[in-house]
């Protein structure tokens, strides 16, 4: 019975319990608050458990008469159980408390303290045990200057990822650029910085490399939120007048939807060369506000340019080889054209807007019908543009009409597909857009402007009547759409709008009466 009374004496003591609670405590914040952390926090505890264990041996061997065992296992057991508790609360102060008041030391920091109270307890129990702290910290001076010397490259590294975080050159998250080399900084240790790269490949920089030698890092300004210029070029022949080629390309990406891309600063188009081969050197400089899909963005970028530039009838300028043109080459291009008049055709056959007009008016309209394509994301028509009198027919994708009210809410009315039309009442009366059009995929139309219906409506001006039927009941419907009211309430003044507009149609193109 004195045998396991020596036991319990010796390892338990009255602090003994408190600090078990307060280590279960701690363990159940952390597995609770710290869900990425649970593996860590359970070896610590198993850790401090060992300890204990170790304790209660100690009381083993104590009570068998073998003291200076004792002893030296107590004194490891009590170091080792006060290096657990020193853990559990560092995690505690760094990862739940200073976070939850809006502070985030970096990672290096909290190894530094941690650290420090390690050897603060180390010596503590050094002088508990009778050992003369003096002759330690001298002895110690001379080990740590051999140890310095025999270790430069080490502790430059280490002494390098310390200056990386306390003055916040780098910091987890950031994007930098290493010569040839981009990636995301995903970890700062002690002796390197791991870079994540595009290509899936994680490179490991030392600290004191980065120290020694410039890097950029990407996208970061002061007081700035994260975005990244980038350059898209393109060669436009010197034909086309610069400023024209600046404004299609401008207003195209600005005015399209497209992810990733910041709106402040907008994109904007600068010409930066002439060359003597004939054509203009341009860019198209905008800011990536995600870092990660750049050369995807890019792409974007030169589809909306290659299409806002088909649209205006610009041509990507290429170097220029031998051509040779024959008989065989015209009939073949003829023939092209005689499909494409074929296609088109018959695509208006199935819009009722037409449905009045002969074969040869048809075939009139579809001669002068211009291919017009757009990007995903690009802002086909705009609510409220005066500019705009084309009618467009789409062939290819899904574009959205919505409304957009003043207060910024916007609408959505219908989605179009192969087949629809929509600016009728824009190409025939000249009024300003009601409504915007958005490309929802890659869109394709057909447009048709003012001066090819003009031609068709002087030979023979009766189809401006005809037109305007059909122009109120599609105007009715998208008034019923705006105020949520009933189709059928509006019929009665179907027949004044129809006169309405059928004189707006003859102001607009300086019909006689």
């Amino acid at each position: 019975m004195n045998f396991w009374h020596d036991v319990v004496t010796f390892f338990w003591g009255p602090e003994s319990l408190p600090l078990l609670v307060m280590v279960l405590g701690l363990f159940f914040l952390l597995h609770h608050f710290l869900r990425e952390e649970r593996p860590g926090v359970f070896n610590t505890v198993a850790f401090y458990f060992v300890c204990v264990l170790g304790l209660f041996i100690s009381g083993v061997l104590h009570a068998l008469g073998i003291a200076r065992g004792a002893d030296i296992l107590h004194e490891v057991s009590v170091i080792g159980a006060g290096v657990a508790v020193i853990r559990m609360w560092g995690l505690i102060v760094f990862r739940l408390v200073l976070p939850k008041i809006k502070l985030n030391p970096p990672r290096i920091t909290e190894d530094i303290f941690v650290i420090i109270a390690y050897v603060a307890w180390f010596m503590v129990r050094l002088r508990y045990a009778g050992l003369d702290l003096g002759s330690i910290v001298a002895t110690s001076a001379v080990i740590t200057a051999v140890i310095a010397f025999a270790m430069q490259d080490t502790l430059g590294n280490i002494l390098g990822g310390l200056a990386l975080q306390l003055d916040n050159s780098i910091e987890v998250g950031d994007w930098i650029k290493v010569d040839d080399l981009a990636g995301k900084v995903v970890d700062i240790r002690w002796r390197s910085t791991l870079v994540e790269t595009r290509n899936w490949e994680t490179v490991v920089f030392p600290n004191s490399q980065l120290m020694k030698n410039k890097f950029m890092v990407l996208g970061r300004r002061t007081d700035q939120p994260v975005q990244w210029r980038r350059w898209v070029w393109f060669n436009v022949s010197l034909e086309a007048p610069a400023p024209r080629v600046i404004r299609v390309v401008e207003d195209a990406v600005r005015q399209a939807s497209i992810p990733n891309v910041a709106s402040n600063p907008q994109p904007n188009c600068v010409l930066m060369d002439m060359d003597d081969k004939g054509y203009a050197r341009y860019a198209m400089r905008y800011w990536l506000t995600d870092l990660m899909p750049d050369d995807p963005t890019d792409a974007m970028i030169r589809w909306h340019i290659m299409t806002s530039l088909q649209r205006a009838g610009l041509k990507l300028a290429v170097d220029e080889r031998h051509i040779h043109l024959t008989k065989e080459n015209e009939k073949y291009e003829d023939a092209q054209h005689q499909q494409e008049v074929l296609l088109r055709l018959k695509t208006l056959h199935h819009i009722d807007l037409f449905s009045s007009m002969t074969e040869q008016e048809l075939k009139w309209l579809a001669e002068h019908l211009r291919f017009a394509p757009f990007a995903k994301g690009n802002l086909i028509t705009r609510q409220g543009e005066k500019q705009s009198h084309g009618l467009y027919i789409l062939i290819r994708g899904e574009a959205e009409v919505f409304l957009e009210a003043e207060n910024g809410e916007r609408r959505t009315l219908n989605v179009l597909h192969k087949g629809d039309f929509f600016g009728e009442m824009a190409l025939l009366t000249g009024a300003p857009r009601r409504a915007s059009v958005m490309a929802l995929t890659d869109v394709e139309c057909y447009r048709l402007d003012k001066d090819a219906f003009e031609e068709i409506l002087r030979a023979r001006p009766s189809i401006a009547e005809e037109v305007s039927h059909m122009l109120a009941v599609r105007t009715a419907e998208l008034n019923s759409a705006k105020q949520d009211i009933d189709m059928s309430a509006n019929r009665h003044d179907l027949t004044q709008s129809s006169g309405e507009i059928l004189a707006t149609i003859r102001r607009f193109f300086s019909l006689g009466k």
